[in-house]
């Protein structure tokens, strides 16, 4: 009987025995449902239903096509040529075009050929957890020799397609379902469906994808195997925008690369105009009968103005023809193309002009300013969903908005780069129409102002990922930029504060929290009694004073954040449904000046707002855990200054409600919960020796050491 071959463990590469202890019935699985691809990512997808749509025309990139081309199919082992190569670009200089038409070329000419186009906001295509799985499907077809491996492998582990979340790096995806099989079908022997020519991956938009880490860790992977493997016959052409976390790894000796700027000319673009026209000469009753009562339209003069205002940007060159045929121009519109070609030539240089003109078309469509606007303002891109929440609307009528503008896609790609040094000159239009507009304007940038700062905090809170100081820093500068505008503003002022105090959790400082107790008594100052604002700046300086005295244990501060919170009750009568927010922060803070000044009344006080709050907050509310916990507390120090047992017996019911029906295990109170509740239950035991009580005491006590132990681990 043989020996049956050990398994290999090694994420270095994969053996040819272990691939054969896959399970037979999971073999019969279609190669698709074992790796989950994303279906529209490639060369072949539908570019007018999966953007990005760019097609080199005919006659134009013909120079940087050819050079890559060559790299593409020369030999590995006789041209010595690097495996990879990059070509970068800024925004509009044709990277989608040129990688599509070395896809369609190669495949032509019998290269086989995977690919995969990044792109933004487009779900799983802006994430790079599907992309290795994707391109082992796309091999496994044009290279049937590593099928059997793709399969294999996916077979054996599961987790691998990461789907339906991930839970493998993408450099071990790579490793397991791509170079593994390559390299085990190589291995065997000449790969006939190669015809000696390299394996190609093209991936197009890799600045697009959203998780910079792990494109980082992608292309390390890819130099790695390359380093372990120089002479395997398979090359990868990467398109990209310069940034950091791309540049950083790929300008280096063993990556040859393009920078698209150097082969852009301006013949490329006399080229694709020239197609244009032709084909809209053929296709518009109009030019045809401009062209024989005038003769030739646009005229060579006006070409080469055109060429020369274009500046060698095809997405600007697109823009600008779909402009003067009018595509977008609302059927009211009576202006023919010689009409519109003089606008053109007298816009501004880059996009202002053009999406003023745009826009300015679109202006009478409901909520399109404030939708384009927002979508300007906001620093991380939204999904429509996201931008009818901002500002109040239904998801739908933004779509309508960005549907019918019809430059949606276009503009939307160009209004979400991380820092404004990259975000081209058509955001400018935003800030032009507020130098101009009255104060109407700010409740637009009010609502994304908010919105982003609320979704960054959850994120931080909630999501568990690093807080990047850049997001609240950006923030802050557009509205320090905006308050400039409008420097009598109180809800800008506040946002200002509310965003100063808010860098991130346990991290402000105490330069910064002066700050914003400043601008909160600044926005108070123009919110005099009975100005709807007056509460919320009320109740924000208060938690400004109170956590500032808890820095400094200055006791004027104390006394005016209880003296804010007191003016803020006022202004929520019963039954407001902020008034409970009122009265918890004001117990929260007598309480504080108890624990100072041990002044029994302020310990009565706080007990009686603690008890109306929670009134107001009945179950199953699901804010009532704030009063539950805020009059516990007060309770328990009540017990502690006058022995009564009735506030011990009152606080632990309380702290009990807390544990069974709001912190269930999981939950981030929960382990603090189960402390102060074994503590006060050894409390009533000390006084009443009830046995039951140290008991369930102790069993509290082991789920708090076994979850906080639990907690720091991780």
């Amino acid at each position: 009987m043989a020996t049956p071959s050990k398994r290999v463990t090694s994420p270095r590469m994969l053996s040819t025995s272990s691939f054969a202890l896959a399970n037979a019935n999971e073999r019969s699985l279609a190669l698709c449902e074992l790796l989950q691809p994303i279906e529209d990512a490639s060369h072949t997808r539908d570019r007018k239903r999966s953007p990005p749509d760019s097609a080199c025309m005919r006659g134009t990139r013909l120079e940087v096509i050819r050079k890559v081309g060559a790299w593409t199919s020369s030999c590995i082992l006789i041209d010595g040529e690097p495996h990879l190569c990059w070509m970068h670009g800024y925004v509009g200089s044709g990277k989608s075009a040129i990688s599509l038409e070395i896809c369609t070329k190669s495949e032509s000419q019998g290269q086989p050929v995977a690919s995969f186009f990044f792109f933004r906001n487009a779900g799983d295509r802006s994430r790079i957890w599907r992309f290795a799985t994707t391109v082992a499907h796309q091999m496994a077809a044009v290279v049937p020799e590593t099928a059997p491996f793709v399969r294999a492998a996916a077979t054996a582990s599961p987790a691998l397609k990461n789907f339906p979340s991930p839970v493998t790096s993408v450099a071990m995806q790579m490793q397991r379902l791509v170079y593994g099989p390559f390299k085990l079908a190589a291995d065997r022997g000449p790969i006939e469906s190669l015809a000696s020519r390299p394996f190609l991956i093209v991936i197009d938009g890799l600045d697009e994808c959203e998780d910079k880490d792990e494109v980082g860790e992608l292309i390390d992977s890819m130099l790695s195997f390359f380093d372990d493997n120089p002479f395997i016959p398979l090359r990868i052409f990467i398109t990209s925008r310069v940034e950091q976390h791309i540049q950083s790894r790929l300008d280096v000796p063993g990556v040859h690369f393009h920078d698209l700027v150097g082969h852009c000319s301006d013949d490329d673009i006399t080229a694709f105009l020239e197609v244009l026209f032709q084909d809209a000469g053929r296709r518009s009753p109009v030019i045809r009968a401009y062209v024989r009562e005038h003769g030739e339209w646009p005229t060579l003069s006006e070409k080469r103005k055109l060429v020369h205002h274009i500046g060698g940007s095809f997405i600007f060159a697109s823009a600008v023809f779909k402009f003067i045929m009018g595509s977008n121009a609302p059927r009211k519109d009576l202006t023919t193309p010689m009409d519109r070609l003089p606008l053109a030539l007298k816009m501004n240089p880059g996009l202002d002009g053009l999406y003023a003109q745009t826009l300015v078309r679109s202006e009478n469509i409901p909520h399109f300013h404030n939708i384009i606007s927002t979508v300007a303002l906001l620093w991380t891109p939204l999904p429509t969903s996201g931008i009818a929440e901002v500002l109040g609307i239904r998801t739908y009528e933004v779509v309508n908005a960005l549907v019918t503008c019809k430059q949606s896609s276009r503009f939307l790609g160009l209004m979400t780069f991380p820092s404004h040094s990259a975000i081209p000159p058509s955001v400018t239009f935003l800030p032009s129409k507020v130098d101009r507009a009255d104060s109407s304007h700010i409740p637009v940038i009010m609502s994304t102002f908010t919105f982003a700062l609320s979704s960054a905090n959850s994120n931080f809170v909630v999501g568990g990922r690093a807080w990047l100081f850049t997001e609240t820093e950006s923030a802050i500068r557009l509205c320090r930029e905006t308050l400039a505008l409008h420097p009598s503003s109180p809800e800008l002022i506040q946002a200002l504060a509310d965003a100063v105090c808010r860098r991130a959790p346990k991290m402000i400082s105490r330069v910064d929290l002066e700050e914003a107790i400043s601008l909160y008594r600044q926005a108070l100052l123009l919110e005099p009694p009975g100005h709807e604002g007056r509460w919320l700046s009320l109740h924000q300086l208060g938690l400004a004073l109170k956590e500032y005295h808890g820095r400094t244990g200055d006791m004027s501060d104390l006394e005016e954040a209880i003296s804010m919170y007191r003016e803020a009750l006022e202004l929520r009568p019963s039954p407001h449904p902020e008034r409970s927010v009122s009265l918890v922060n004001l117990a929260s803070s007598l309480r504080a000046r108890y624990q100072r000044t041990r002044g029994i009344a302020d310990l009565e006080e706080a007990s009686l707002l603690g008890r109306e709050a929670l009134e107001l907050r009945p179950s199953p509310h699901p804010d009532r855990p704030y009063p539950l916990k805020n009059l516990s507390l007060s309770l328990e120090d009540m017990h502690a200054a006058t022995g009564a047992l009735s506030d011990l017996q009152e606080s632990i019911t309380l702290c009990e409600e807390l544990l069974d029906s709001h912190f269930p295990v999981g939950h981030d109170d929960r382990v603090k919960t189960l402390g102060r509740l074994a503590d006060l239950l050894r409390k009533r035991f000390r006084a009443t020796r009830q046995e039951k009580d140290l008991a369930r005491s102790n069993a509290l006590e082991d789920e708090f050491s076994r979850l906080s132990a639990s907690t720091s681990a991780t």
